[in-house]
């Protein structure tokens, strides 16, 4: 006797899918030259930035608590700002086994293609509290510019900046 059985597509996706996730873990495991242990306290990262503009300047705020500022390295070069820096795991007698890392150590990497209208020779970093905050000011010419319009004599209309609401 012949027993029939009903397809169901989705099930055949999630079962392709389980074995794809055992596939990669098992290359990520074997070809991990430290070994699954140490890949979490030696990965790079990236930390998380802000961006935010306004009419005079270009703001971003990146999160990098535990690195010493010294550590920190921020350069334009060809109109491309990259900020590098680096967390090192602190090695203590009483630290020695760890249970969980959760913690991203390593070096990091981030670049950010700068537009035409930033000024390179006006760019300021501070750091407070694991937050690295980078201003880059416009140029003068950047600035938007109000100009007033005369509309038959007796009333003064202002025209607002592209993008600016009324």
């Amino acid at each position: 006797m012949t027993l029939l059985t009903r397809w169901e597509p989705l099930r055949e996706f999630s079962t392709m899918q389980d074995r794809m996730n055992r596939m990669n873990r098992l290359f990520r495991e074997s070809y991990n030259p430290e070994g699954p242990e140490d890949a979490l306290t030696t990965t790079s990262f990236a930390p998380p930035v802000d961006i935010y503009e306004d009419e005079h300047t270009i703001t971003l705020k990146m999160e990098v608590p535990g690195i010493d500022e010294k550590a920190t390295d921020v350069r334009i070069k060809s109109n491309m700002l990259t900020v590098h820096g680096e967390r090192q795991i602190e090695k203590e007698e009483k630290e020695e086994n760890f249970r969980r890392v959760e913690r991203r150590y390593g070096s990091f990497t981030r670049s950010f293609t700068l537009p035409s209208s930033v000024d390179a020779g006006q760019v300021s970093a501070d750091y407070d509290q694991g937050v690295l905050k980078i201003k880059l000011a416009k140029k003068a010419e950047a600035k938007p510019k109000q100009i007033k319009v005369n509309v038959g004599g007796e009333k003064m209309l202002e025209a607002k900046a592209p993008g600016k609401a009324a």
